[in-house]
């Protein structure tokens, strides 16, 4: 990953074809568009790649999440239950909504821990959200049956593991809803974009139209069209949907790169004594995105961490201590600071994070560094790669 990295012939004919075209907006102007729907394509493509019957795109992953949530009746006071260990923007899709994030702890495969899960679980939990981070899955055997005996709600946050699998099922096709990122840095890209996944057709049909206004989307005249509900603009462009039409069918050549990559990497880094590799459930196949592995104490993570940096060894990441995507640094969300007043429900609900132990977490993020795994790299760069981190890790334990 990135896919921007194989920006090439095709991405620059997709986006071609809607200037040509002139129609940017993805609904309406039916006559003037000469039969071009970029959106609708990349939707089409993505429902068989990821064996569902429904895709929607829209402007953005955390589009995605909010339009999953909104769209399974998720509203002002109800609890969704989400890993400690994610990007920022999962919590903040549950609290657009005046829904509460009900933060637990991860575990070895550093997703959701279902024991942490099922102990969470309140009178007012609608959903959990597991996040499928840098690349790979939870125990979603797990987390499913505590769903279905609990009659909770299983949105799949699969932005940073697209082209994944679990027992034979793409990453984002097991739960309720799956959602996808297409950011500039994701495995494929549209520059701006995200999608959601769904078998369930009433959860389909509200997210079309909460995504776009609340228009109901029936007939050919836009302007006619009834507002069943509330809605908001969470709207992708053609031009953005034009470059994921072209990404999509690269998916899986990125991904077989990304496993030829990681696997050199990892293979080479087997050699460093203490250190042992992110847990992935069996039945998982991750999407080689990063390769994440644990070091045996906190101390010397962060050690070999700034001597990668030192040594010019770049796209390595301590999560323990980042700004977006571990709790610790969350002080937005610890000290409920917002532009305006937040709804009373998030107020009165919301847990104090000053003060929850999530000692379980800090103890496998704080030991984890995870590696980037580009695909411009040459066999020769990763090899080369591998053997410059194992000499500099080791310098370190």
């Amino acid at each position: 990953m990135p896919g921007f990295e194989f920006f090439g012939e095709a991405e620059k004919q997709q986006v071609q074809d809607v200037l040509d075209n002139g129609i940017l907006m993805r609904y309406g102007f039916d006559g003037m568009r000469q039969g071009h729907w970029k959106a609708k394509t990349l939707e089409q493509a993505l429902a068989r790649r990821m064996q569902t019957q429904h895709a929607h795109v829209v402007s953005s992953g955390t589009a995605a999440l909010t339009v999953a949530l909104a769209s399974a009746g998720v509203g002002a006071g109800d609890e969704v239950i989400l890993p400690t260990f994610t990007f920022v923007a999962s919590f903040e899709s549950v609290l657009a909504l005046g829904a509460i994030p009900i933060l637990v702890d991860v575990d070895d495969t550093l997703t959701l821990h279902p024991s942490a899960v099922e102990a969470a679980i309140t009178e007012r939990t609608r959903a959990v959200m597991v996040v499928h981070m840098c690349g790979s899955m939870a125990n979603l055997e797990a987390l499913q049956a505590i769903c279905s005996k609990k009659d909770l709600l299983l949105i799949e946050d699969a932005c940073q593991a697209i082209g994944g699998a679990y027992k034979g099922k793409p990453l984002g096709s097991i739960g309720d809803i799956g959602c996808f990122s297409f950011d500039f840095v994701k495995t494929i890209t549209c520059g701006e974009g995200g999608a959601l996944i769904t078998n369930n057709t009433t959860f389909y049909e509200n997210a079309h139209k909460y995504s776009d206004h609340g228009h109901d989307h029936m007939g050919n005249d836009r302007g006619a069209e009834a507002h069943p509900f509330l809605g908001y603009n969470f709207r992708i462009s053609e031009l953005n949907a034009a470059v994921g039409c072209a990404q999509i069918q690269r998916l899986d050549e990125f991904i077989a790169i990304q496993q030829k990559h990681y696997t050199i990497l990892r293979e080479g880094l087997a050699a460093v004594e203490g250190m042992t590799f992110r847990t992935v459930p069996e039945g998982g196949e991750e999407n080689y995105s990063f390769l994440n592995f644990f070091l045996p104490t906190e101390t010397l993570a962060k050690k070999a961490h700034q001597a990668l940096g030192a040594e010019g060894i770049d796209g390595c990441f301590y999560w323990y201590d980042n700004n977006w995507h571990y709790y610790r640094e969350w002080e937005h969300l610890r000290n409920k600071k917002s532009l305006g007043d937040l709804p009373q429900e998030v107020v009165e609900q919301l847990p104090d994070y000053h003060t929850t132990d999530f000692a379980i977490s800090d103890n496998w993020v704080g030991r984890t560094i995870s590696c980037l795994i580009k695909l411009g790299w040459t066999e020769e760069d990763v090899h080369q790669r591998a053997t410059k981190m194992v000499a500099v890790i080791k310098g370190c334990i």
